[in-house]
């Protein structure tokens, strides 16, 4: 993959990145720069290119057109299995449907990223049990998704995205599925998270998850940046 060790403080860097599928456009000259440690919330209309920004941004797509680099590393140049390193050591990803696997128990789940990566079983599982510890849910550890409720799931699926301790942590529609009290649960903490550090970026439709989380506002419309603005967090 390659690098570009000039941009250390800036995470992720897109340099007018276009998307195409078929005759459609998803992105269309896209160009950005997220700091380390900023908290990015993208809003826009339904169709007008925020998840593809995001899968360009994971490398869970590529771009037809332009740049996007992350930690100085070239996502789009990137061969498959340097994407698949990339994504399960670089990366942490939050769903709108919390992706959790229904046969596995939510200690299970946190502890499956992390084993991926190489690490042993025990030390896996002793990480993902202090993760649920600390997002509330450490007695719901046995537990299958089924039972559990939207929240607790989302607070799974937050433990099994940091669990590899990521660079990046970016959320797609994370409170989409939830409950007004679980989403004001998981706006406290995706705030929490990045008031100790962590690098996000949330694409959302819910502008009160975006004033209250993020500190900066991209607004994308027909797949261009149409606006930007900086937000004043709240608590």
């Amino acid at each position: 993959m390659v690098t570009d060790d000039s941009a250390h403080d800036t995470v992720v860097r897109l340099d007018g990145v276009h998307k195409e599928y078929g005759a459609t456009t998803a992105l269309a000259g896209v160009s950005l720069e997220i700091g380390a440690g900023e908290a990015v919330a993208v809003m826009g209309p339904s169709g007008c290119g925020k998840t593809t920004l995001l899968n360009m941004i994971a490398g869970l797509d590529r771009p037809t057109g332009g740049s996007v680099v992350v930690h100085g590393e070239n996502v789009g140049e990137a061969s498959e299995k340097e994407l698949a390193l990339y994504r399960r050591h670089r990366i942490g990803m939050i769903f709108q449907f919390f992706n959790l696997i229904d046969d596995l128990s939510a200690l299970d789940n946190v502890a499956l990223a992390a084993q991926l990566t190489g690490t042993p079983a025990r030390q896996a599982r002793r990480r993902g049990l202090e993760l649920l510890d600390e997002l509330g849910v450490a007695d719901r550890r046995n537990a299958y998704p089924a039972v559990l409720s939207g929240g607790e799931r989302q607070r799974v699926a937050v433990a099994r995205a940091l669990m590899n301790r990521p660079a990046l942590l970016l959320a797609d529609e994370p409170t989409g599925a939830l409950d007004s009290r679980a989403g004001e649960q998981v706006m406290d903490l995706l705030l929490d998270l990045n008031q100790i550090g962590q690098t996000l970026i949330l694409v959302t439709h819910d502008a009160r998850l975006a004033r209250r989380c993020a500190g900066r506002l991209i607004e994308l419309a027909d797949g261009r940046v149409t606006g930007e603005q900086a937000l004043e967090v709240s608590a």
